[in-house]
């Protein structure tokens, strides 16, 4: 029986796509010190150099790109872009994803009073705007097949290869507020298992993870107040998270490496896996 000691992705390619945000950049740094040579991949170039510039820094092999993961064309030019630069690649990480306001709605729940209420401000379930919710759906299902497709013919072709998606704890029980986001999410734990039995003939394996709540960009002005302080939601959402506080971008570090790891998880695939604080585990009683 060989234990391994350590996660090695010596002479792997890892592309990241997402890769300027806050999680998927600690997560691409990772990678990184785990020995992969990393593409970075993000609509805004500025942030994907500048992730791949740390990574350099720090002594590891990157380089970043400005891809558009809803773009074909895009995708299809930054993978031969890739290939030229780092090789074929071995490891997908699908990390682009996100939210738009015109998918969320300002309460928790709907009251008639909300019907006749005059403030044009307010948004209710009757008010959700079609574009916004396909934003929505195309970016985090459009947003993960689409560099699936690209990305992995390759590894089907060599018989070997690991794609890990991100869904997120709203894909085991909706959130308020955010219908959009809680079925797209679903709908990535589903197709990851989907595509788990797809390729499990053809030597590629497929898993994600499911982040529980972490201050990134996107929500952090949702949770805290401009002083710092839990904004009502920050504080329920705490609430309900039995270790009490948020995610550490770094600790999704460990569960990513293993999954990634062909020698620690040859036989894992099709895994939604929570790394919450909890979350998922609390009925709230």
């Amino acid at each position: 029986m060989n234990i391994p000691d350590k996660h090695d992705l010596t002479g792997k390619v890892a592309v990241v796509t997402g890769g300027g945000g806050v999680l998927c950049s600690t997560l691409a740094r990772a990678l990184a010190k785990a020995g992969a040579k990393v593409a970075v991949l993000d609509l805004r170039e500025e942030a994907a150099k500048k992730v791949a510039d740390a990574i350099a820094a720090e002594g590891g092999v990157a380089k970043g790109y400005a891809c558009n993961v809803l773009e074909k064309e895009s995708l299809e030019a930054t993978r031969a872009a890739v290939e030229a630069d780092l090789g074929p690649v071995d490891v997908l990480l699908n990390g682009a994803g996100g939210n738009h306001p015109k998918g969320t709605t300002s309460n928790e729940r709907l009251t008639a009073a909300d019907l006749a209420a005059a403030d044009p401000g307010l948004k209710t379930f009757y008010d959700l705007d079609p574009a916004g919710i396909q934003f929505v759906f195309n970016l985090n299902i459009l947003g993960t097949l689409l560099p699936t497709q690209v990305f992995t013919k390759g590894m089907v072709e060599r018989g070997r290869g690991t794609i890990l998606n991100i869904s997120s704890m709203n894909a085991f029980r909706p959130l308020t507020k955010i219908p959009a986001y809680s079925a797209a999410k679903a709908g990535v734990s589903n197709f990851t298992q989907w595509l788990a039995v797809h390729f499990s003939q053809a030597g590629v394996r497929v898993n994600a993870i499911a982040p529980g709540f972490f201050l990134t960009d996107q929500n952090r002005a949702l949770l805290t107040n401009p002083d710092g302080s839990l904004t009502a939601r920050g504080n329920k959402i705490l609430s309900l998270t039995p270790m009490g506080r948020f995610g550490d971008p770094a600790d999704l570090v460990g569960a990513v490496l293993w999954l990634l790891d062909d020698a620690a998880a040859a036989f894992v695939t099709g895994v939604v896996l929570p790394i919450d604080g909890g979350f998922n585990a609390f009925s709230g009683v």
